[in-house]
């Protein structure tokens, strides 16, 4: 015999509009409650395609996203609604005409992107033809003018990148020179939006993990690279035309005028962490000093006040003072 759960979730595929609406919106309030997550998730074979079925009609759209949003904040249930195919799903879903419940897509895809499984899944993993096409579709939507869209939509998909990326696969795929993401992603730094900004430092904090095997194509982008990682540690003064004068000129022109400072010290410690990971390769200790970086860093370490920034600061110029013991650089910013 059917539990009344059971009966609910049947009730998801009535032909009555009405009765179909009133169920989705009970089942989603059943998953505002741990309790209700749990007893919810005893069904979750049956729950998934009910509701992923709802996605496409907007009069029920959004309560049946909502729900499997947080469905898919359980670890366990997420790894079931990956097995389910629930990413290409959410995928096609996200690119139709006149979706209006992406962001609730993309928050989906957030939280099932904290599991290996949903990585790979999105990666399009063990498929040669399509693989990374997803990944290019949401890079190309997060880079668009968020203007044009109201309340960016895509704006979480920095949270994504950050996960995808926390994976060798992932930085492969972001890394390569021939797909141009990572040029793509690094110019969103510039962003107003904290969330945005937040995961374009850690995608790169994360990808230069793959300094050693990947340095060069880091370096093909130093352009934008240098400037997303060195503008958010170079404290708040102005610098002097000798010092501009050996950087490049995106380097020196920002440093030269008053700029907004990154007030965020998570960011400044992931930069500082990417930094790092170039430095410890020589190519990059060389191109660090090329544009006059441990300068920049001197500067900044003299305005920062937070601790573990601080800490941040001092395991570059640990690297750069073995690199040359002389340097007036190296030796404030230690």
């Amino acid at each position: 015999m059917a539990t009344e759960l059971e009966e609910l979730l049947g009730f998801l595929s009535s032909p009555s509009p009405p009765i179909k609406k009133a169920a989705v919106n009970i089942v989603r309030d059943y998953t505002g409650s741990e309790d209700g997550l749990r007893s919810l998730g005893k069904y979750i074979n049956l729950a998934v395609p009910s509701l992923s079925r709802l996605l496409e009609k907007k009069e029920v759209s959004e309560p049946a996203a909502e729900t499997l949003v947080n469905l898919s904040q359980i670890p366990d249930l997420a790894g079931k609604m990956v097995e389910m195919g629930i990413i290409k799903i959410v995928m096609d879903i996200l690119y139709k005409k006149d979706c209006d419940i992406t962001h609730l897509l993309v928050m989906i895809l957030v939280n099932l992107t904290q599991l290996d499984a949903g990585i790979e899944s999105l990666l399009q993993h063990g498929d040669e033809k399509m693989h990374g096409l997803y990944i290019m579709k949401l890079v190309r939507s997060f880079c668009a003018s968020s203007s044009e869209n109201k309340g960016d939509p895509f704006e979480h998909v920095a949270s994504i990148l950050v996960n995808i990326s926390q994976k060798e696969a992932g930085r492969k795929l972001l890394l390569d020179p021939k797909r141009g993401l990572m040029k793509q992603i690094i110019r969103q730094f510039d962003s107003p939006s904290l969330v945005r900004k937040k995961g374009v430092s850690g995608t790169i904090r994360n990808c230069c993990f793959e300094a050693e095997n990947q340095l060069q194509n880091l370096l093909l982008i130093s352009e934008f690279l240098w400037p997303a990682l060195l503008l958010p540690v170079a404290g708040n003064k102005i610098y002097s035309e000798q010092d501009t004068s050996k950087m490049p000129l995106e380097l020196g022109s920002a440093l030269s005028i008053e700029r907004e400072t990154v007030t965020d010290p998570e960011i400044r410690a992931q930069v500082l962490d990417a930094i790092y990971l170039i430095v410890l390769q020589e190519a990059g200790r060389r191109a660090f000093w090329s544009v006059n970086g441990p300068r920049i860093l001197q500067i900044g370490y003299e305005d920062e006040e937070n601790p573990k920034v601080m800490e941040a600061y001092e395991r570059v110029g640990s690297l750069l003072i073995q690199e040359d013991g002389t340097s007036e650089a190296s030796t404030q910013v230690s």
